[in-house]
């Protein structure tokens, strides 16, 4: 296998992590260059935040019907001809639900869409385009607590697992070898199976990976001291929600229906953490159900969280750490393991290198294999 461009650089044994401060107690960043880079976006004057977000082109239209965007709805000799420059594919992944009376069942999934579309635009403009596969869910895995809910569409999670493993097969068959599902929803563990399952199953060598884009960046959605802050943490359907939406699709957003909604919890507080996990609390939101009532007794408008608060204003400041975060997310893969090229085989997969280098061909190309004629191997496979 060709190695790297530039060689990932190995951690001295026994060196620690490195942190800068911030004004706020809970606002730290590793001194990497991701922390380095949220770091200066934390700190930056509006005018720089406005400055990359229009580098980004950002607020602008939904680009899901607009030819040349997306996988889909670009020539396919188009399509092939920027897969050779930048083999890196975003997989948005969302839901349908309710967000109470003043926004759309679809927020998640045109929060997610537009987040990727902002990042397609300015990757074009350097010149190494990353692709865009439509979102493979619009109706999403939910918690147990939003069952029932009237506008919010339920999928059974073996099928969100079995969708999200046969979209990543079906785009690693196409050339796109390095994968990032972007999720803007509360349904992180049936993506995270449905990664590893399709790794024990198909055991392909490619980079694979999950990103809570919220959870990212969620030194942004900690409520500080200044007048573009959010002033309530991320929850769902909240001011953060609503900020993002007033910024990014507007229109879909109608403020003069807005109700504030509290749910009711019937233990004391400190153990489960909100959508972010910004309190570092010792669990995740979705480790217990129980505690609190589910949204059809406790918050039947859909909303938990007071999205009165919101503003588009708010929304930038997370917006431009997100853009900015893919970015180099995205650079970093692509310095490392230029197109067509993948991490050594024999240390990310049992199968024998030799074995898969028909697959590994650029698809259609001659001597080409599709994976569809990939031998099964190991106790995982199905069939």
């Amino acid at each position: 296998m060709t190695k790297p461009k530039t060689a990932p650089k190995a951690v001295p044994k026994g060196e620690r992590p490195k942190f800068m401060t911030t004004s706020h107690p809970l606002i730290v960043f590793e001194d990497t260059e991701v922390g380095r880079m949220k770091k200066r976006i934390f700190e930056a004057p509006m005018a720089d935040i406005d400055a990359i977000l229009k580098e980004y082109d950002v607020p602008s239209p939904s680009e899901l019907g607009k030819g040349g965007c997306y996988i889909q709805n670009t020539p396919r000799a188009i399509q092939n001809a920027k897969r050779r420059k930048n083999d890196v594919v975003l997989i948005p992944v969302s839901t349908t639900e309710n967000h109470g009376e003043h926004a759309n069942s679809g927020v998640d999934t045109f929060m997610v869409t537009q987040i990727c579309e902002a990042v397609r635009r300015h990757s074009a403009k350097k010149g190494r385009e990353v692709n865009i596969a439509h979102p493979p869910l619009n109706y999403g895995g939910h918690p147990y607590h939003h069952l029932g809910m009237p506008g919010t569409v339920m999928v059974p999670q073996e099928v969100v697992v079995e969708t999200l493993v046969y979209v990543m097969l079906g785009l690693w068959n196409d050339g796109y070898r390095k994968q990032i599902i972007i999720n803007n929803h509360g349904q992180l563990w049936m993506l995270e199976t449905a990664l590893h399952e399709f790794c024990k199953r198909f055991q392909l060598p490619g980079i694979y990976q999950v990103m809570d884009w919220h959870r990212a960046i969620r030194e942004f959605f900690i409520p500080v001291d200044r007048p573009d802050s959010l002033e309530t943490t991320f929850i769902h359907a909240d001011e953060s929600e609503t900020a993002v939406g007033l910024l990014l699709f507007p229109d879909m957003i109608d403020m003069k229906y807005v109700k504030d909604e509290r749910g009711k919890t019937f233990l004391p507080g400190g153990h489960f953490d909100s959508s972010v996990d910004p309190w570092r609390r010792p669990h995740r939101w979705s480790e217990g159900e129980g505690h609190f009532a589910i949204e059809r007794r406790g918050t039947p408008g859909g909303v938990v969280g007071e999205p009165s608060l919101a503003t588009a204003e708010k929304a930038k400041r997370p917006i431009a750490a997100i853009l900015s975060y893919l970015t180099l997310c995205i650079d970093q893969i692509l310095d490392a393991y230029p197109s067509g090229k993948l991490p050594p085989i024999d240390q990310i997969t049992l199968r024998d290198p030799k074995d898969l280098e028909p697959f590994l061909k650029e698809p259609g190309s001659p001597g080409w294999k599709s994976v569809y004629e990939l031998p099964q191997l190991g106790p995982f496979t199905k069939g």
